[in-house]
């Protein structure tokens, strides 16, 4: 089964950032999909701010991102870039720990101000850990997220529509990605 890894770079954790993870990871393991959730700021602050490499947190944190087949990088827009809470951990991950992996941005914002954030804060850092597929993420709005009654995020149509495209095409990918490396372990 592929697994799923959110990252989520949230510095709090009732943020509409958190409610979208948690839509996500309802509507990916509604397809099958193993998904779990590596809230950052659950990991001890003097590790990520000492950068404590052997931590038993860090090494626990890092090999959930190292069994993953799909890393979810997530952050809400700081100073037009991703959360330092985000940056102090991915800090610690070994230099090629998303390699091989398929990784998407997911983001949200309080304007479209910052609609380049994935291309010019997060591809050349997730590159660096070594992602080699990068897919397009998804970039969202504050103004089309809300709190429902039930302590669920909703959205306005369009937000929703966007979110569940980027998500199919990731999993589409997941699913073309597993499918190759069956073939190959078959012919081999």
């Amino acid at each position: 089964m592929t697994k799923v890894l959110f990252i989520s770079g949230s510095p709090t954790s009732q943020s509409r950032l958190n409610g979208v993870i948690q839509y996500a990871s309802d509507y990916l393991q509604a397809s099958d999909l193993e998904v779990e959730v590596l809230p950052v700021i659950d990991l001890p602050p003097e590790d990520l701010i000492f950068a404590k490499f052997q931590s038993e947190a860090v090494l626990a944190a890092n090999k959930k991102v190292e069994e993953a087949d799909v890393i979810i990088v997530s952050s809400q827009v700081y100073k037009a870039s991703f959360t330092g809470v985000l940056k102090t951990y991915l800090d610690l991950l070994p230099q090629k720990a998303f390699e091989n992996k398929i990784v998407f941005p997911l983001v949200l914002a309080g304007s479209v101000a910052h609609l380049l954030t994935i291309e010019y804060s997060f591809k050349p850092v997730l590159t660096v850990l070594g992602a080699d597929v990068v897919l397009p993420g998804v970039y969202l709005v504050d103004s089309g997220i809300s709190w429902g009654q039930a302590g669920k995020v909703e959205f306005d149509q369009a937000t929703e529509e966007r979110l569940i495209r980027a998500l199919d095409r990731l999993r589409q990918e997941a699913q073309l990605r597993l499918a190759g490396q069956a073939s190959k372990t078959l012919e081999g």
